[in-house]
């Protein structure tokens, strides 16, 4: 989640966003298997080895993404931000060890992605 829920993600930050991503999963020996959102946070399937702890992939996750989309530096994007930062410093992460993976993907596909 964007911090302060702000709306900054656009097609082309969602589309890099989904690139770098799957890049530091793949750092992590991690899959990014599904990934949407809209425009003020977004929603990530991620399978990963139960030796990676989640909190340093969500780091990971969310400080290079941030790092990379601020180097792209689009136009509409520092207006939105408040004190520079964007996400929040929160986020959810939930086992779906039971779920059918494909109710899950559909969940992330629902999402209103920026067009």
């Amino acid at each position: 989640m964007t911090k302060y829920r702000r709306g900054v993600f656009t097609k082309a930050i969602m589309d890099d966003l989904q690139k770098i991503f799957g890049s530091v999963c793949t750092d992590f020996e991690a899959e990014l298997v599904e990934f949407d959102g809209e425009d003020d946070h977004v929603h990530l399937l991620v399978n990963y080895p139960p030796k990676v702890a989640i909190s340093k992939l969500v780091n990971s996750l969310k400080g290079v993404s941030s790092l990379l989309i601020r180097k792209k530096k689009y136009s509409s994007f520092k207006k939105k931000l408040w004190g520079g930062a964007l996400w929040s410093p929160s986020y959810f992460a939930g086992s779906c060890g039971g779920a059918p993976i494909e109710i899950i993907r559909q969940y992330i596909e629902q999402q209103q992605t920026p067009h």
